[in-house]
């Protein structure tokens, strides 16, 4: 099977199993689900898709010399999203964690199709349920791992922090160590320090994206109340969930929906805030082989760069006094 990725080009998957997955109803789900959420669907930041980051971190774990077992982990790690990713973790007040999905993912996957399909090449289902097992693939932060990686990566290119360069010089300075992702030259890991938190702050923690997420929570938690919605509605596709969410007559819902634009914009205003909302702020630290074979975090390296990093979650940590601002338009 042929399959051209937007960050390791193309690739071919010989792997029977991986295939089958691949034409699996629960993981094609992911070709329609976002993972920016909101913002992607209404044309704030480029669609990509829970598929294509699927897809990018099993090819990652596979170019690090990863087994075949977790080469399947990587490609069911975000099976269990639900629609707009990310924003159902406000939906359930779990703004700092962002983890729902890891919560709910045994109890999803064996509703789908997924466990007699591994079992047909001789596998147990749970065996790919927690992610921690499987060290290329998750790492506590602020380590890197496949799926910090392959986001960082992918979404780097579409907000124009990186070009294809950049990302290529990267991916030739990582190596393994002790079983995880390291970094083996010392610019590398800079520059992957410094991006990683300027992506940080271009989106997935963006003080306009953040604010549209909780709008869009909102709207979700009233359907969620009136019984528009139910939660088995959560695991259908974004357009799906978006056009019953506008299908609804509840005054309430409608007011935070019609928010849910381009044209909305969010200012911080400790005195008269329309709401205060908390996030979760992403940063890596990422560990440096030296030349005497010796391993030390950049942030023991390059003292800058560590209070850097302290100081960018230290400044932005908290509730966020944020009151929306409707354009004219």
């Amino acid at each position: 099977m042929h399959y051209h990725d937007d960050v390791y080009g193309d690739v071919t998957i010989g792997e029977p199993v991986l295939q089958a997955l691949m034409r699996s109803t629960a993981i094609n789900r992911l070709r329609s689900v976002l993972q920016h959420g909101i913002s992607g669907l209404i044309g704030i930041t480029t669609p990509v898709t829970r598929f294509e980051h699927s897809m990018g971190v099993m090819l990652l774990v596979q170019q690090m010399g990863g087994s075949l077992q977790e080469q399947i982990a990587a490609l069911l790690h975000d099976v269990s999203h639900t629609a707009f990713s990310h924003v159902i973790d406000f939906v359930f007040d779990g703004h700092n964690s962002q983890s729902y999905h890891e919560e709910i993912k045994e109890r999803y996957i064996g509703q789908t199709d997924l466990p007699a399909l591994l079992a047909n090449y001789g596998y147990d289902w749970y065996d790919f349920v927690d992610e921690e097992a499987f060290t290329l693939l998750e790492q506590p932060a602020p380590r890197l791992c496949a799926d910090r990686l392959d986001y960082f990566l992918r979404d780097s290119l579409e907000l124009d922090l990186a070009t294809p360069a950049d990302v290529n010089h990267l991916l030739q300075h990582l190596t393994v160590h002790d079983g995880r992702i390291v970094t083996n030259d010392l610019s590398a890991a800079r520059w992957l320090g410094y991006t990683y938190i300027a992506a940080d702050k271009a989106s997935w923690a963006n003080f306009r994206e953040v604010g549209l997420y909780e709008l869009t929570a909102r709207a979700i938690r009233r359907a969620l109340d009136i019984e528009l919605l139910h939660e088995t509605d959560l695991w259908e596709i974004d357009e799906t969930v978006w056009r019953l969410l506008h299908e609804a007559d509840d005054p309430y819902l409608r007011e935070n929906l019609a928010l849910v634009t381009r044209h909305t914009s969010f200012v911080w205003d400790e005195e008269n805030p329309s709401f205060r909302v908390q996030t979760k702020l992403r940063s890596v630290d990422p560990d440096v082989v030296l030349d005497d074979g010796s391993m030390q975090r950049l942030s023991q390296i390059d003292s800058y760069f560590g209070e850097y990093r302290l100081s960018y979650h230290r400044d932005r940590e908290g509730l966020w006094p944020m009151r929306v601002v409707v354009s004219q338009k």
